[in-house]
């Protein structure tokens, strides 16, 4: 690690090419038995978290009521359908993300902000913990008009985060970008896996409450 090279996303010309054809995903969710894919409720949004590893990312958020179905994958960059192991390369541009499919008027965006910035640590650019890599860093993208309020909540946590002593944060926020499902054995994995590898933490900063507009 000490003399390792810090990681940086790949220059234009530099991704890997990926491949026309999506790789094999899951077809259902294994904790709730819903489509992965579709179709969803109407009226339900969807939210794309990155966060650090998928694995522990996504069981945040398939708990909560109000919340759909969840999916893991890559979003955020340039190589189309990539592999897991392409990704980890840090050839590919893309994060781990958490695709979050919810009932705004059961999990209200805010609701799932709060999941967000208090279940990982948002300034620490391209690594969580001891997970470092481009496929790690903090990402959030959603709908352009739900931009102003995770613009709001970034800022909120960071003066929370400020207040004690932290950096500030990393999290890169956008519109919607291309989310390519992660192969079958990343879905749901820590239900699947009880005991398996989870890198995810927080700050023990908790976010405050009403996160911009309603």
């Amino acid at each position: 690690m000490l003399f390792s090279r810090r990681p940086e996303m790949p220059r234009p010309g530099e991704a890997l090419p990926g491949r026309e054809t999506p790789i094999a995903a899951a077809v259902a969710h294994f904790v709730t038995k819903r489509p992965l894919k579709g179709p969803y409720p109407p009226g339900s949004r969807g939210v794309l978290f990155g966060m650090g590893c998928f694995w522990g990312a996504e069981r945040k958020f398939w708990t909560l009521p109000g919340v759909w179905v969840t999916a893991v994958g890559y979003a955020g960059g340039e190589t189309p359908n990539p592999t897991y192991e392409e990704v980890c390369s840090g050839r590919t541009g893309h994060t781990e993300a958490v695709l979050v499919v919810h009932d705004p008027a059961v999990a209200s965006f805010s609701d799932l902000l709060k999941i967000f910035w208090e279940n990982h640590d948002p300034t620490q650019g391209m690594r969580q913990g001891n997970d470092v890599g481009t496929q790690y860093r903090s990402t959030i993208h959603v709908d352009e008009d739900l931009l102003p309020q995770a613009v709001a909540s970034r800022d909120a946590y960071g003066a929370a985060l400020g207040d004690r002593g932290y950096g500030a944060i990393t999290t890169e926020i956008g519109g919607p970008v291309p989310f390519y499902f992660a192969e079958a054995y990343h879905q749901q994995y820590l239900a699947k896996n009880p005991n398996g590898y989870c890198g995810l933490g927080g700050t023990g900063v908790a976010c405050p409450v009403g996160l911009g507009a309603a």
